[in-house]
C-alpha cells in the first residue's frame, strides 16, 4: 500500500498532515510573494504545478520578474537549483550531461548536466533549436536522462520552469507539439496594476541590488517536505462528477469550432492533478469543480491551436477557450 492510500484510510492522520501542509504552503505562498509584487495569479499556478508534480512554461514580456520567480521559489525551497540560459548554439549535451574520455584512466566519464538538479530553469527556451529543446523530453516526463545507453534518475522532486518572450520573433523556434504538452502548466505574466507597481519599484529600489531580492528570502522546506505536499494533494477526495467535469472540459476542445485541434488525455489528468493541487492550495478538505475551473485555461492554453481565421480576425486563443470553459456545465456537489 502507497503512502497516499495508506494516509487516506486513517482519517485522523491524513487530516493532521493535511493541516500542516495547508500551513506549508500558505507560508511558502507568503515568502514568495515577498518578492513578486503583484503576480499572486502566478505565484499560485507555480505553486499549483510544484504540488501537483508537473512543469510549467511561463511566457511573458521582458522585466515582469520570470527569472525572479523561478529564483524566488528555488530559495525558499531549499533544493539543488539550475539555470540553463537557452542559445541557438546550445547543444543537447549541454543540458542533460555526456560522456568524456579520460585521458589518465583511459576510459569514458560521465559528466552530469545541469538537469540533474530540483529546480531547473529554462530561461529563453525558445532561443534554442528543436534538437536541444528535445533534450528535455525524456527527462521532464520520465525523470531521468539516458546517456551512453545508461538511464540515470534526476533528484526528486523534479521541476522545469521554462521562460519564453511571446512578442520577440527573430532568432527563435516555436516549441514542438510533443514539448508543450509535457508542459502541465503555462502561466502568462501581465503588467502589474498601478498600486503593485508602486510596491513593485520601492521594494526593489529600497535593496542594495536586484539580486538580493530573492536572496532574502527564508528557506521554509526541503525537498522531502515538497514530496510530503505532493502525497498529501494526491489523497484529497475527487468525486467522480469532478473527474468527469475535468474530462468533458478537455473533450469540448476537440469539437470546438476555431480550433484546429484540441487537447489530449494528458490534459484531462493535469486538470485534476492541478485540481487537487488548487484544493491544497485554498485549505479545502476535498476537490470542488471550481478548482478544476480555475486552473482550466491554464492546462489547457499551450495544448490547443487557432485555425487560421481566427487568427487573422485578431481573436486569441484565451478568448476562445474562456467561452468554452463557460459554456461547460460544471456538476453542483
Amino acid at each position: 500500500m502507497n503512502d497516499s492510500v495508506r494516509e487516506a484510510s486513517d482519517p485522523g492522520t491524513f487530516d493532521e498532515q493535511r493541516r500542516r501542509a495547508i500551513e506549508h504552503v500558505a507560508a511558502l505562498r507568503q515568502e514568495i510573494r515577498k518578492a513578486i509584487i503583484g503576480q499572486d495569479a502566478v505565484v499560485d499556478g507555480v505553486l499549483t504545478a510544484l504540488i501537483a508534480g508537473g512543469h510549467v512554461l511561463i511566457e511573458g514580456v521582458p522585466g515582469l520578474g520570470k527569472t525572479l520567480l523561478v529564483r524566488a521559489l528555488a530559495r525558499c525551497l531549499g533544493g539543488t537549483f539550475s539555470r540553463v540560459q537557452f542559445t541557438p548554439d546550445l547543444m543537447p549535451g549541454d543540458v542533460t550531461g555526456h560522456a568524456l574520455f579520460d585521458l589518465k584512466t583511459e576510459q569514458f566519464r560521465l559528466r552530469r548536466g545541469p538537469v540533474f538538479t530540483n529546480i531547473l530553469l529554462a530561461d529563453e527556451i525558445n532561443r534554442a533549436p528543436a534538437k536541444t529543446q528535445a533534450a528535455l523530453l525524456e527527462v521532464m516526463q520520465e525523470g531521468q536522462v539516458t546517456i551512453e545507453g545508461r538511464a540515470l534518475p534526476v533528484p526528486q522532486p523534479f521541476l522545469v520552469l521554462a521562460t519564453q518572450n511571446p512578442i520577440e520573433q527573430e532568432g527563435t523556434y516555436p516549441l514542438p507539439e510533443a514539448e508543450l504538452d509535457r508542459f502541465m502548466l503555462m502561466l502568462r505574466v501581465d503588467y502589474p496594476e498601478l498600486d503593485a507597481e508602486r510596491l513593485l519599484v520601492r521594494a526593489v529600489c529600497d535593496a542594495p541590488t536586484d539580486l538580493l531580492v530573492a536572496a532574502a528570502l527564508r528557506p521554509l522546506c526541503q525537498p522531502a517536505d515538497v514530496s510530503a505536499l505532493q502525497r498529501v494533494a494526491a489523497a484529497l477526495p475527487v468525486d467522480d462528477q469532478v473527474v468527469d467535469y475535468a474530462v468533458r472540459l478537455a473533450r469540448a476542445t476537440r469539437n470546438q469550432p476555431g480550433l484546429v485541434h484540441g487537447a489530449g488525455p494528458r490534459a484531462s489528468i493535469a486538470l485534476v492533478r492541478c485540481a487537487r493541487a488548487r484544493a491544497l492550495l485554498r485549505g479545502g478538505e476535498f476537490v470542488m469543480p471550481s478548482d478544476v475551473r480555475d486552473c482550466a485555461l491554464d492546462v489547457l492554453r499551450h495544448r490547443v491551436r487557432l485555425s487560421a481565421e481566427l487568427e487573422i480576425e485578431g481573436i486569441g486563443i484565451d478568448q476562445v477557450l474562456n467561452g468554452l470553459i463557460t459554456e461547460t456545465a460544471a456538476p453542483r456537489l
